[in-house]
């Protein structure tokens, strides 16, 4: 068999379908390059056409410098690069890496923490064609506490069919993201918007290494926080239960204070004295201010998500190729 007839055999072994690898890259200098020859050695050798998106999270480092010089050495596609004009965190950055996708299928990378053996993300997409739309890898072993503790809070007051847990990467079809796209403008949190998009979903599991983990600055660890609370509040119950409670514990306190002052009126022939009278205003103002703090803080969101036209700011988008 000659050189051509080989390639051409390997050519048509190679998969049909086109796919994009959306990266999310924020201070990641030294895990690029071998990242990006990881993922681009698995999409050359099993696909004939797919792109590769990374977004730049306003990097503080030398993370453009670096994507840029490994572009221009990745052969068989090119790297687009979309620079975000500030820091806007994850999940409004991946919004933007996927809104230039073009895939059939893509693949959605929040970090540059492999932890997995490359060759996983195929297992993913050949689950996925077996009739599932969203396929997540997840670690078996997640050594957070703050994301054990959110996941089984979310899950716990949530009413989504498929409960959420650590995933390092998924795969989407495009149906998927058409389907998220058709249900909001704004996708504050994706896991939760995919869990509750309706389609077929499924996990794979995998024994993660963990030694490679990621810390997060101080920005980062705000950020998550913030979207954490806000998707607490979006997609589950717990917001309404707490100003429930608030409300029933002032109630019940204010009730039993005011049966404390009679009783005191009638027995001990005392005028009402002054400790009463400010326990009820510090438990009723307590539990007004608490109910008020939820009710803003849902409004605030609200009027985010309703009159926000523009999801996130691009500063540029970038072309490289050898």
């Amino acid at each position: 068999m000659t050189r051509q007839q080989e390639q051409k055999v390997t050519v048509r072994d190679k998969e049909k379908n086109f796919v994009s690898a959306v990266i999310y890259i924020y201070n990641d200098e030294e895990r690029i390059r071998d990242f990006l020859e990881k993922i681009n050695a698995v999409l050359s050798a099993n696909f004939e056409n797919y792109q590769i998106i990374c977004v730049n999270d306003a990097s503080d480092d030398n993370s453009l410098a670096v994507i840029r010089e490994i572009g221009k050495s990745i052969k068989g596609t090119v790297i687009n690069v979309v620079n975000m004009s500030f820091y806007q965190g994850v999940e409004l950055a991946m919004n933007a890496g996927i809104d230039l996708s073009i895939g059939d299928f893509v693949f959605e990378f929040d970090n540059m923490v492999m932890d997995y053996d490359a060759e996983l993300m195929m297992d993913v997409y050949y689950h996925s064609l077996t009739g599932f739309d969203i396929v997540n890898a997840a670690p078996k072993k997640c050594g957070r506490k703050t994301s054990r503790l959110f996941y089984a809070v979310f899950n716990r007051y949530s009413r989504s069919p498929h409960p959420l847990r650590t995933e390092n990467f998924r795969v989407l079809s495009r149906r998927a993201i058409n389907r998220v796209h058709s249900m909001s403008k704004t996708i504050p949190y994706r896991k939760a918007v995919y869990a509750n998009c309706g389609l077929k979903i499924d996990t794979i599991e995998y024994d993660n290494d963990r030694s490679c983990t990621k810390g997060y600055d101080k920005e980062t660890r705000y950020q998550r926080k913030e979207m954490a609370a806000d998707s607490l509040i979006l997609f589950t119950n717990v917001a309404y239960k707490m100003t429930l409670l608030a409300a029933v514990f002032m109630m019940v306190a204010t009730f039993g204070i005011g049966i404390y002052t009679l009783v005191s009126y009638v027995t001990e022939d005392v005028v009402s004295g002054y400790t009463s009278m400010m326990l009820v205003i510090v438990f009723g103002f307590f539990g007004v201010f608490v109910i008020l703090a939820v009710i803003i803080k849902y409004l605030s969101m609200l009027m985010e998500l309703v009159f926000s036209k523009q999801k996130y700011t691009i500063e540029s988008v970038e072309t490289i190729s050898e």
